[in-house]
Parts: structure tokens; C-alpha cells; sequence
């Protein structure tokens, strides 16, 4: 069985010999642990990739180094400030601060007109993996970077004329990647936004569902009519919407399952959602014994795939305070622990 194979039975919810697996790396571990993650990989070879092979533009704003201490300016001209090496930095200076400056803004379109689409579908039929097309979607988060969060929370509970602005300027620029991407070579689309702090959702359910679900239902429409998987990331405690993400046709969910209730959302969401990770990193992953990590392994796969051994995906995210053995203890519980 190729991996391609293995991760689509897996949505389907098919029984399968192992869980696929991915794994997520911060630029600290591929700049300064490289020796330990090609140990990593070639002890557990990864059945998913986002590489797609799709090359966006080139965009107007861009400049400096990504995961370098300074700044770095992103494809959407927000300058993120790095105070050390290996991480993504923060957004501390909005762009757009009054309705003068979003008349002024631009989106970069050339990323998308000048993607580059040669050799995609070759390197698509050149590999057995599962190839999850990574988009640009992010529409929440793009709009804290652009607005600044307190802003947008502001925005959002006053209904402000900006608010709804900027969300359908984004939202027509991310519904043309969406329709780019799912027209491409590629098994699933990929697409984020970061929705809960450690106890609830960053706004009521209701706001969520008024204004930022009616959008995902569309990407989720657009990837599914391309006969498209839908992976979906969100951090935080999500719970609130996780019915409604079930509803508008996400397929993998890649959520912190260890800061709500593993065992309540598994029984409720087991076959319903295909779990996509991901084990406690603020806890044991980072500073408990490679036990404590096998010890958690266990306890999500019973909570989230108890009989039939199918709807999850192995995977975490490797971050600066996360050892090599517990990331290698955790892959390798995943497939012991699937057996049992």
C-alpha cells in the first residue's frame, strides 16, 4: 500500500495497518537540528507532504529573512520582528490603522498570477505521497497582521465598515487560491487559521458563525467539488465549532486535542473527523520523559480511534523545547500502539 493510498483510506475511514504520518518543523529545528531530523526521517518516512509543486509569485512586499533575528517582511507586507533565530517572529506594527490606509492597500496579486503551475503535474505522478496542497488561506489571522488583534476584536464587536472591508477583500483573493489550488495535481488543500485561546474560543461562536463560517463553507465547497480532501488547522481550545466544521465538510483536523477533552471529542467526533494529530507540546512532548509521551500516545489513539483502527493521522509539531527522543517516542508509540 502507498502512502497516497494509505492517507485516503484513512479519510475514508477504512481500517489501515498503521496511521499516516506528517510531521510539522519550525525553522529552528531545519537550521539547527538538521542531523537529528534526517534521523527522524529516515526511521519514520512521512506519508503526506505540502509540497504541491505549485510556485507562487513573487510579491511586491517581500524582504528580509525568514526565522532570522530582525525583521522580515511577509508576502502581504507585514513586517514580523524576530528576537531570536528559529521562529516565526510577531506582527507588532499593523498596516492598515485607519480607512485611509486600507484605501490604499493593495493585495498581492501577482502571487497568484504569476504562480507557476510548470512540472506540477509531474512531480505529482513522480510520487507515492499524499500531496496536501498548502494554500495562502488564512483569513483571521491575515486579518489580525493586517489590522492588529485588539483592533479586529474591536472591529468585529462594533461591526465596523472596515471590518467587512478587508474580510471580503481577502476572501475574494483566498477564494481564487482555493479554486487555484483544488484545479491542481494534489489529494487534499490545505488551509488555517488559529480560532481558540487555552479555555474558549478568541470570539463568541456566534460571531464565528456570522462571520467567518459562511467563508469556510466556501473554500470546503470549492476543494470538495474538485474531489479534494480538506485539511484544516486551527490552535486552541475550539470545541464550540468543531459541529460546524464536521457540517461544512472539513475532513482532517489538525487541533491541540490535549488542552480540551480528548476522550469527550473522540467519542463524539470519532469517524466523523479524521483527527490529524497532535499530542501535548506545551506539556510532556516538551518536558516529560519519553514514558510520559508514550503514556499520552496511548491515551489519544484509544480516545480517538477505539475500535476501528482508521481516522487519524500521526503528527506534531517539532518546536525549539521539544527533544529528538520524545519526538522519535511519540512516532514510534504511534505504530506500536495501533497494533494493540
Amino acid at each position: 500500500m502507498t502512502s497516497r493510498e494509505l492517507t485516503k483510506k484513512t479519510l475514508r475511514f477504512e481500517e489501515v495497518p498503521r496511521p499516516p504520518r506528517y510531521l510539522w518543523t519550525i525553522p529552528y529545528v531545519t537550521s539547527y537540528m538538521q542531523g537529528d531530523l534526517e534521523k527522524f526521517l529516515q526511521r519514520f518516512p512521512l506519508d503526506i507532504t505540502m509540497d504541491s509543486g505549485v510556485k507562487y509569485g513573487n510579491s511586491r512586499y517581500s524582504g528580509g529573512v525568514y526565522g532570522r533575528i530582525g525583521s522580515y517582511v511577509d508576502a502581504f507586507g507585514c513586517e514580523r520582528r524576530m528576537l531570536e533565530d528559529g521562529v516565526a517572529g510577531e506582527v507588532k506594527d499593523p498596516r492598515i490603522k485607519t480607512k485611509t490606509d486600507l484605501d490604499d492597500y493593495e493585495l498581492p496579486v501577482e502571487l497568484l498570477d504569476g504562480a507557476d503551475f510548470s512540472g506540477q503535474l509531474e512531480a505529482y505522478k513522480s510520487t507515492d505521497l499524499f500531496v496536501c496542497g498548502g494554500t495562502l488561506v488564512s483569513p483571521f489571522e491575515r486579518m489580525q497582521f493586517l489590522r492588529g488583534t485588539e483592533q479586529l476584536f474591536i472591529d468585529i464587536a462594533t461591526e465596523d465598515p472596515i471590518f467587512f472591508r478587508l474580510r471580503e477583500m481577502l476572501h475574494e483573493f483566498f477564494l481564487l487560491d482555493i479554486k487555484m489550488m483544488s484545479e491542481r495535481a494534489v489529494d487534499g488543500v490545505l488551509f488555517v487559521d488559529d480560532w481558540g485561546t487555552q479555555r474558549s474560543l478568541l470570539i463568541s461562536p456566534e460571531a464565528w458563525r456570522k462571520f467567518f463560517k459562511p467563508m469556510y463553507r466556501e473554500y470546503c465547497e470549492i476543494i470538495r467539488a474538485s474531489g479534494k480532501f480538506v485539511f484544516f488547522h486551527c490552535d486552541g481550545y475550539i470545541e464550540a465549532i468543531l459541529d460546524d466544521l464536521v457540517e461544512i465538510g472539513v475532513d482532517a483536523l489538525n487541533a491541540q486535542l490535549f488542552i480540551m477533552d480528548a476522550e469527550k471529542i473522540g467519542a463524539k467526533y470519532a469517524r466523523k473527523l479524521t483527527f490529524w494529530g497532535d499530542l501535548d507540546r506545551q506539556g510532556s512532548l516538551s518536558f516529560g520523559t519519553e514514558d510520559e509521551v508514550r503514556a499520552d500516545v496511548r491515551r489519544l489513539l484509544k480516545a480517538v480511534a477505539p475500535v476501528k483502527k482508521t481516522g487519524f493521522i500521526a503528527h506534531t509539531e517539532w518546536e525549539t523545547t521539544i527533544p529528538y527522543a520524545n519526538i522519535a517516542a511519540a512516532y514510534d508509540e504511534f505504530d506500536r500502539s495501533w497494533l494493540n
